[in-house]
């Protein structure tokens, strides 16, 4: 039997809408003000979002509880595979010493927390996220910062907040390429549009991550270092954004970025170094007493022992994530699983789509492609060059599940929430609230993508979601297309700051466990100030000249 959704099912957009936000709004009460353990709160989101899909919206029964399955099995592969195998290498780093030689390594560059954190969590952030993307940078720089002494709430809400201009061309621009194929854009002018947009953001983001971190006199301290790294990011996420194309757009804008700003730290330092690793200032018994010149002296061989895991996860995570070596691991295995009760079974109607639209559900198992494989394999040969044996390697696993047992849990259940969402239409509701907003449609068109990813935890995921009905309402109300299309993935980047998938991903990789809220709280004001700008900045292309030059045709 064909179930078709229904976007307004009391016939008052107002009440279907606020019925439509009760399950993201029960998630977010529990984490944000009811201190509520995450997987707790994943828990409760996801039984409101059934009530109401199937109480309100006439989803059957089984077929509302097989997209809550189907979002559980994408939760752990490919997401929770990449958060247990990164925190894996982690661990490993961590117990054998290796972690206090890369920190002090780091601290070689400049012992300045302030460069510290852009080198890590917006350089070296940006290039795992244009290579592999799906939180693995959340993973990788969270872990780094923490291990440097940052205090848990500066390196998940601080690397949250980094991990935002690279998004929309992470994994090899997957989020374009999908957004694209799935609803007929130009690639071409669409990426070009991405990319002008983002470009602005990419010179704002580094001030404003620094500023959140030290404050305004903190940040102005650095502010040379702060333009080096923006513009060196900026220039070339234009440049290849508008004439290559999406696939290396994050990549090499983050190699440029990375080598600019080391290379100016060897003949630039601030007159005073920041020491501090709790937010603008505020010192705790955590905070690193280091100073300038008590750097620990480290041989070659064990500064290159301690670096080698990660040089080795670099090379894995960017192999895999090519796409010849995605398709050449899918054909040795990647088996194809229909959801039957719900594959094709439910159908998107007007004005989401021209016509109606049966949504395919299907689970690939594609467990030899997927990044977490390859962060995998990369820990293990890591393990081996620091020194581990197998059997020790095996029992560092055992423990390192039992220790995100909640997290791979959380994540399983707030991927069940964001696909029920998708297939009962409740999503679909919200934004449509955001396309009746007339003359003020490329504002809220743009939020409409930052709630998108707030809710799915991803790019490509909002683009899919809403890229039709940025179209769709773009052509009704005589705008472009490839601009609606665009702000739906620019301003998707700044809600992945606040998706819980990625906030679950921050606080495993920090062991700050049951203070998912806490990093809520803190990132929620940074994700919305910026994406309102992102909403400014696209209502000026769309409405006010020269900005309306900025939008490819």
């Amino acid at each position: 039997m064909i179930w078709q959704q229904v976007y307004d099912p009391f016939g008052n957009m107002v009440i279907s809408t606020l019925l439509a936000a009760v399950p993201v709004a029960v998630m977010l009460i529990c984490l944000g003000f009811l201190h509520i353990k995450a997987h707790i709160a994943a828990g409760l989101g996801l039984l409101s979002a059934l009530a109401i899909a199937i109480l309100a919206y006439g989803m059957p029964a089984e077929m509302a509880g097989k997209a809550a399955l189907l979002g559980g099995f994408t939760g752990l592969l490919p997401i929770g595979w990449i958060v247990l195998n990164i925190i894996f290498l982690q661990q490993l780093a961590e117990q054998n010493g290796s972690f206090k030689v890369l920190q002090d390594s780091l601290s070689g560059i400049t012992q300045d927390r302030r460069l510290q954190l852009l080198l890590i969590a917006f350089c070296f952030g940006a290039f795992f996220e244009g290579a592999a993307g799906f939180g693995t940078p959340v993973a990788v720089t969270a872990g780094i910062l923490i291990g440097l002494g940052f205090s848990p709430l500066a390196a998940s809400g601080l690397t949250l907040i980094a991990n935002t201009a690279p998004v929309a061309f992470g994994a090899l621009g997957t989020p374009v390429i999908t957004l694209a194929k799935v609803h007929g854009y130009d690639l071409a002018a669409v990426t070009a549009t991405i990319g002008t947009q983002l470009a602005f953001f990419s010179l704002l983001i580094p001030f404003w991550l620094v500023w959140a971190f030290a404050g305004r006199k903190g940040m102005m301290q650095v502010w040379p270092a702060i333009l080096v790294t923006s513009v060196s990011f900026a220039i070339p996420e234009y440049l290849v954004s508008n004439y290559m194309g999406p696939e290396l757009v994050g990549i090499i804008s983050a190699i440029i970025s990375m080598a600019s700003l080391i290379g100016f730290l060897r003949v630039w330092q601030p007159k005073e170094i920041w020491t501090s690793v709790s937010l603008r200032g505020r010192h705790s018994e955590e905070d690193a007493p280091a100073q300038a010149g008590t750097i620990t002296q480290h041989s070659m061989a064990d500064m290159v022992r301690a670096w080698m895991p990660w040089a080795i996860l670099t090379v894995f995570v960017f192999i895999w994530g090519l796409p010849v070596v995605k398709t050449f691991l899918n054909g040795i295995y990647a088996p194809k699983f229909e959801m039957g009760g719900l594959h094709l079974l439910v159908e998107k109607v007007a004005p989401v789509v021209v016509h109606p639209t049966k949504e395919a559900a299907v689970y690939t198992l594609n467990l030899l492609s997927a990044t977490g494989t390859g962060i995998l394999l990369a820990s293990v040969l890591g393990a081996l060059v620091m020194n581990y044996k197998l059997l020790q390697i095996a029992m560092v696993y055992l423990r390192t599940f039992w220790l995100v047992r909640y997290s791979l849990a959380t994540i399983v259940l707030m991927l069940g929430l964001g696909t029920l969402t998708r297939y009962s239409g409740t999503d679909t509701t919200l934004g449509l609230a955001f396309a009746n907003t007339g003359w003020f449609y490329p504002f809220f068109g743009t939020l409409m993508g930052w709630i998108g990813v707030a809710m799915t935890g991803s790019d490509t995921a909002s683009n899919v979601l809403f890229g039709g009905m940025q179209k769709v309402a773009a052509e009704q109300l005589g705008l472009s297309a490839n601009l609606m299309g665009a702000a739906n993935s620019s301003g998707g980047v700044m809600g992945k700051m606040i998706d819980a998938q990625s906030i679950v991903v921050a606080s495993t990789a920090t062991k700050w466990f049951n203070h998912e809220g806490d990093i809520l709280r803190f990132v929620f004001f940074h994700s919305m100030a910026l994406a309102c700008l992102v909403g400014v900045f696209v209502t000026l292309q769309a409405y006010v000249w020269p900005f309306t030059m900025l939008v490819s045709k």
